[in-house]
């Protein structure tokens, strides 16, 4: 896949000029050009070192994040790492192929030494000493950690009524294809920041839809793995049923490759007791000719909502899953209205306990300890309380605990619902490998005072199964990126990486974002050669 290039100087809103020229690092490198798998083919040839995408990647932030505000904070660690990437790569002894590429973290993805602030300004001290296991595993596979990116704050479970993408440590990030677009959320500033070229890859997180949107919204892959595959340890957490991190990156290639370096059992995440008998080398999955033969489920009951411009661009994908020779059956009975009348109790009676248990093991610098305590500090900082309020923050301190018969009933309830008589049951009964539908919506135009206006989206039925989900770009409304996803049974995501390969290599749908104004002043993001 091609990635962004420089674009000319130009007038993005009246009055207001933004210079998008940028010069590379690297004499004759482009890294905005490259997939993080090619640079790390071009890294393992030495064509290039991890210095210079480091040295390269930094400059490209400070001279564009102005614009979309992805980027919380740079690693000064990051040179470091990559110098030393450089020297095993010398002596023969480089790790894979994520040693060397710059990795931008989502900032509840805790690194050692940096503050892990879910974009809070009560964890503006949270600084621990060792890292989230996730990013403990790509670090030992020889990733740099290049920095840390804005997120929805606490991950959009503040309130009913928030912007994505707006924290009170970072501020708004904003969509690179429309500035006056959202870039969803809640990994907003992960997505954001890979769509702009400001790194090889990112790492997200998903409770319900927090990769997917923000991925399909910003032209990218994004991956949601199974509950249980990636590790949580040292990631603020909403909900153990729920939670997990993912990749998010330009190509299918890139996410496995990412994948393969972040899953892996992990003694403090018991939810990943069996992730090592089901993780292996997700690029071995990856097949051009891997739809031939498959029979796909095209999700009606997920389509609802959709507008007929996205549906058309679904359309047009679905002929070119026909033509790979995938047989598409429709698949139109499902209730979705019986597991989200459940979700809001899980995840409320999740998030207070969690939540609790992580801000316990807080370093002595940070005073908020508690759910209880967050709120008060909200309602003592104006500057947190600007935009939105804190209503779903209040709603999860009346829950009950986690012996409350309504909670467990609900849990297993939707469980059950959106996984063996929900995802299970629709590939058993149309045999079918995976569902697909449409992503979610384009990106909505930012609205700070009414919160963000929504729009139809698949992600609730696999993130409430803890089931896997990738996205991958299939078009354009308007000049704003729509994506396609498979969806799949448990521990599922080789088959569906292989899948979006398929679909990816045939069509050829992503596109550079133009980081036009509005819709009123489109343009045209120039191609690479």
């Amino acid at each position: 896949m091609k990635r962004l290039v420089p674009l000319p100087c130009a007038y993005i809103a009246a009055g207001v000029l933004c210079c998008l020229t940028y010069v590379s690092a690297a004499a004759g490198y482009d890294t905005v050009c490259r997939s993080a798998a090619e640079e790390s083919a071009d890294l393992a040839a030495q064509r290039v070192t991890s210095q210079t995408l480091v040295a390269d990647y930094r400059a490209r932030i400070a001279a564009h994040d102005g614009q979309i505000h992805a980027v919380i904070g740079l690693n000064p660690q990051a040179t470091a790492q990559a110098r030393a990437s450089d020297a095993r790569r010398a002596s023969g002894k480089a790790r894979g192929p994520v040693d060397g590429l710059p990795i931008l973290v989502k900032d509840n993805i805790g690194i050692a030494g940096l503050p892990t602030t879910a974009g809070s300004l009560a964890l503006a001290e949270n600084v621990r000493g060792v890292s989230a296991t996730v990013v403990q595993n790509v670090t030992r596979a020889g990733a740099v950690i290049l920095g840390r990116t804005n997120l929805s704050e606490w991950a959009n479970i503040r309130s009913e009524h928030s912007s994505s993408g707006w924290s009170g440590v970072g501020g708004l990030t904003r969509n690179p294809y429309m500035l006056d677009r959202t870039a969803c959320g809640s990994s907003s500033g992960s997505a954001a920041a890979v769509a702009a070229g400001m790194a090889a890859a990112a790492m997200g997180t998903e409770t319900d839809g927090s990769i997917s949107c923000p991925s399909s919204m910003n032209g990218l892959v994004g991956l949601k793995p199974t509950v249980g595959l990636v590790s949580r340890n040292g990631i603020v957490p909403i909900s153990h049923t729920q939670d997990t991190a993912g990749p998010i990156t330009h190509t299918v290639r890139d996410a496995a490759i990412l994948l393969t370096a972040m899953a892996g059992s992990d003694p403090a995440d018991p939810a990943t007791a069996s992730a090592d008998g089901h993780r292996i080398d997700y690029t071995t999955a990856l097949n051009p000719h891997a739809l031939k033969g498959v029979r796909l489920g095209v999700a009606r009951f997920l389509a609802k909502g959709f507008t007929p411009e996205t549906l058309g661009v679904f359309n047009r994908a679905l002929a070119v899953l026909q033509a790979q020779g995938a047989t598409l059956v429709d698949v139109k009975d499902y209730d979705m209205a019986k597991i989200g009348k459940h979700e809001n109790l899980v995840l409320s009676t999740e998030l207070k306990a969690d939540l609790n248990a992580y801000l316990a093991g807080s370093p002595p610098a940070v005073k908020t300890r508690t759910l209880a305590q967050l709120i008060a500090f909200d309602d003592a900082h104006p500057e947190e309380m600007t935009w939105f309020g804190q209503g779903y923050f209040v709603k999860a301190e009346r829950t009950k605990g986690l012996q409350d018969p309504a909670y467990v009933k609900a849990r297993a309830t939707n469980l059950r619902l959106a996984g063996p008589d929900g995802i299970d049951r629709l590939l058993r009964e149309h045999r079918i490998v995976a569902l697909i539908s449409p992503t979610t919506s384009p990106a909505w135009v930012i609205d700070l005072v009414n919160g963000d206006s929504g729009g139809a989206s698949d992600s609730s039925l696999p993130a409430i199964a803890a089931y896997p989900y990738i996205t991958v770009p299939m078009g354009e409304v308007h000049g704003l990126p729509v994506g396609l996803s498979f969806i799949g049974p448990k521990w599922s995501e080789a088959r569906l990486l292989g899948l979006a390969y398929g679909y990816e290599q045939a069509s050829h749908a992503a596109r550079q974002p133009a980081f036009a104004a509005d819709a009123l002043h489109p343009r045209a993001a120039e191609s690479c050669q």
